[in-house]
């Protein structure tokens, strides 16, 4: 592995590698090679589950969720 292990990093730590790695995924889907993207792939996982390991109760967007977005646009 290559980074700092998730647990160690401080929550902002935390936060800044998963923006950067939210903001990079789409030119590393597009250009980069089978490993840069496996490589990407499994960073961003870790560092995702390390996130909702520490915030599980965090607030969720009804906007963001199946009934909500239905709802919201008048469907069933």
């Amino acid at each position: 592995m290559t980074g700092v292990v998730p647990a160690a990093l401080t929550d902002e730590a935390l936060e800044r590698e998963l923006e950067h790695l939210h903001e990079t995924r789409h030119d590393t889907f597009l250009h980069g090679s089978e490993d840069a993207l496996q490589f990407h792939t499994s960073r961003t996982a870790e560092l995702e589950e390390e996130y909702l390991r520490r915030n599980p109760d965090r607030v969720i967007d009804a906007r963001r969720t199946r009934h909500g977005s239905r709802e919201l646009s008048g469907q069933d």
